[in-house]
């Protein structure tokens, strides 16, 4: 910004009726000089004179006026030369510019409005015709000024928006994760099995949790949460449901029951999240709701007790690479008050594995917005039939990512990976 603008940087938010417009005259005769600055003072004009397009240079840089009325025929420097410098001295202060000549071609007006002029004024100036001109000129400068002053608080509001957004994006940012540390440990390996788990927001937090937790002697508790819609109220309400299943103070942990002896068991899963239906429906107020597939899996027998609340049907992939997709569906969690939930069994021999995904694989849309369904989940199996652990997430994420023909999914996706046995 040059040292004009920041004199006259707070013209812009003064009002043309509150001040007295400035107005240079640039005229090499004297006379004519004499005679504009009396009319002008007389309108009540505030009025610089210069002899010269140099001499005006020179004024303008000391102080920018409001308005200017240039003769074009001048020794040296034109009007127009001097109208092109003008034009050219500052971004942030605009002058109205009329030219006083006694040329009435259009091809010489043309040329002056080229040049950067905003009116004419034939010679002799007539007193009436001037005032007029000038009226025009200064509605033309406070329509330019409001506009300034609107872009500037326009520009005042954008930079605190995004000031503002920053700070709730790094808010989120720690958010995720913090999100992620609830998801503790990612493999775990037992005497009988091992155990994967995967959990990518489809934003920086999101609605999904996969988990587990001892559930006594030789059992495994194992969940999968997808809470309706995204962001942070989804994600709070995950951190919340994950106090109910928490592997840290088991005595909180609404899927065990502590026994006379002081040991811990587990409850039928259907009974736990009927329990939870009513706890969302009767404590929490909130329009969210959740699917769950909750799970207690005996280490020993490979049986697995399985309840199903809206998540998508458990994938059994059999030791000979056998798919089978089969479940009760079941009502989501905190849609409806007095719902009964039903359990089911499945026995894994050794070398078959269970696998647990929320609904943002099964759905996971193509470019052509195909999803990708249960017999696309069937075809990944069949292809990572080979591939194990940890390692078998991460292909299936890859290939998830070649269907969707990007890497940024629209849902939260998440996974749990449960190897039961040897294959050996």
């Amino acid at each position: 910004m040059m040292l004009t603008d920041l004199k006259h940087a707070d013209d812009a938010a003064t009002p043309m009726t509150s001040r007295r417009v400035r107005v240079l005259v640039v005229d090499d005769s004297r006379f004519q000089r004499r005679v504009l600055a009396a009319s002008l003072s007389k309108l009540g004009y505030e009025v610089t004179e210069a002899e010269s397009g140099e001499e005006a240079m020179t004024l303008c840089r000391q102080s920018m006026p409001d308005m200017v009325l240039s003769d074009w025929m001048m020794p040296g420097m034109s009007g127009i030369e001097f109208c092109e410098a003008f034009r050219t001295m500052s971004e942030h202060h605009y002058g109205y510019f009329i030219i006083l000549t006694s040329k009435t071609e259009k091809k010489e007006i043309a040329r002056g409005l080229d040049a950067g002029a905003d009116d004419f004024l034939s010679k002799p100036v007539d007193s009436h015709e001037l005032r007029a001109r000038l009226n025009a000129g200064k509605r033309v400068l406070q329509m330019q000024r409001d506009l300034r002053r609107g872009n500037q608080l326009l520009s005042d509001t954008l930079e605190e928006l995004q000031s503002m957004y920053d700070s709730v994006d790094r808010d989120l940012l720690e958010a995720k994760t913090l999100q992620q540390s609830l998801l503790r440990d990612r493999y775990v390996k037992f005497d009988q099995a091992e155990l994967s788990l995967m959990l990518r927001s489809s934003g920086h937090v999101g609605g999904d949790l996969v988990g587990h937790f001892p559930a006594g002697d030789g059992k495994l508790g194992l969940f999968a949460i997808d809470v309706s819609g995204h962001g942070i109220s989804s994600a709070l309400m995950t951190a919340r449901l994950a106090g109910y299943l928490s592997a840290t103070t088991p005595e909180h942990n609404v899927a065990l029951m502590r026994q006379a002896d002081g040991s811990l068991v587990p409850r039928a899963p259907q009974d736990v999240i009927a329990e939870l239906n009513g706890l969302v429906l009767g404590e929490m107020n909130t329009e969210h709701y959740f699917t769950l597939m909750l799970g207690i899996v005996d280490l020993r027998t490979g049986i697995v007790t399985l309840s199903q609340a809206g998540h998508p049907h458990p994938i059994v992939q059999r030791r000979n690479g056998q798919i089978e997709q089969n479940g009760t569906g079941g009502f989501p969690v905190g849609l409806l008050e007095g719902v009964s939930f039903q359990q089911f069994q499945i026995t894994l021999n050794p070398g078959d594995r269970l696998l647990i995904l929320s609904d943002g694989v099964t759905e996971c849309p193509d470019p052509a917005g195909q999803l990708l369904a249960e017999s696309g989940i069937s075809d990944m199996m069949t292809r990572l039939q080979d591939t194990k652990g940890p390692a078998c997430l991460d292909r299936l994420v890859q290939e998830l990512t070649i269907f969707a023909g990007k890497k940024d999914f629209p849902d939260d996706v998440s996974a749990i990976l449960f190897e039961y046995g040897s294959a050996d």
